[in-house]
């Protein structure tokens, strides 16, 4: 595996390959690899001819100081598991090496999907997300980009960013892979203390029972259900739950046939803040027989 720090030393082992048409996947990760990264990594492997991985903890999509402080860093370990999936090609490179001296983030319209959810409660992480994505586009230049579906969100956000900026990298949303107990594998879980990662797998367990519960019960209902769970619960904090629209994002209040909606929740273990979701589906309309 190549590790490349500096970004013209990339872009100068690339080149060749892009011009000899070898199609390159790409999957950026901010580090603290786990099985969700990899699975990323080996549907790369199996669709590309060479894989990038970037490995980046970026200042800008971070509104808590203090989470950008503590998010783990593990390099070391991060190499071993990107050799062990045979990882092509490693970028790792500096604050400096991406942002030079100007450490802010470009400001974007994202169509409204930037305001929902995690936008309404992180101010200005779409925009360091749109910073960080379309600049790493334009160092690696993808074929193929790979992201997971626990931050659908941000995965809808990047393939809204391709399109508007014309970026010619096909974007594709993968499976959210999870603990044995349910809880969506996250870089932040290995903060979590041991009564908080026992409570934890609460979060998937509540949407997985929303999900049969979305075919018969209102949207309100639901949410109320939700609300009073969590209220219950005396080690895991809601901050939020919403059933959205999975194109628009657009919180609903009421479903329609053959639509797809998505339940979203963000929720607090201690001092750290877990995401997941998971996908609706409403009755199918029954045509009539003629």
């Amino acid at each position: 595996m190549k590790i490349f720090e500096k970004k013209m030393a990339l872009q100068a082992y690339i080149t060749p390959l892009k011009e000899s048409k070898k199609s390159i996947g790409f999957v950026p990760t901010m580090g603290a690899l786990h099985e969700g990264h990899l699975s990323l990594i080996k549907k790369a492997k199996k669709e590309n001819q060479i894989v990038v991985v970037s490995i980046f903890v970026n200042p800008t999509q971070f509104d808590n100081k203090e989470d950008l402080e503590k998010y783990p860093q593990t390099f070391n370990n991060d190499v071993k598991l990107l050799q062990s999936v045979n990882c092509d090609i490693l970028f790792f490179p500096s604050v400096e090496e991406i942002y030079d001296q100007n450490i802010i983030s470009k400001k974007f319209d994202f169509d409204g999907l930037e305001h929902q959810m995690e936008g309404a409660f992180r101010k200005g992480h779409f925009d360091g997300v749109g910073t960080i994505v379309k600049t790493l586009f334009e160092i690696v230049k993808p074929t193929t980009a790979y992201f997971g579906k626990k931050d659908f969100q941000q995965l809808q956000i990047i393939k809204n960013l391709v399109k508007k900026y014309d970026i010619p990298v096909k974007i594709v949303g993968c499976k959210i892979y999870r603990e044995t107990d349910g809880l969506a594998m996250s870089s932040r879980n290995t903060r979590l203390t041991k009564k908080h990662r026992k409570a934890a797998p609460f979060i998937h367990k509540t949407l997985k029972k929303v999900k049969k519960k979305f075919k018969t019960k209102s949207i309100a209902e639901l949410t109320q259900w939700v609300q009073k769970k969590f209220e219950k619960n005396s080690l895991l904090e809601l901050e939020y739950f919403t059933i959205a629209d999975e194109t628009t994002l657009k919180p609903i209040k009421s479903k329609e046939s053959n639509k797809k909606y998505r339940a979203f929740i963000a929720v607090y273990a201690g001092d750290i803040r877990l995401i997941d979701n998971i996908a609706l589906k409403t009755k199918k309309k029954k045509t009539a027989k003629i």
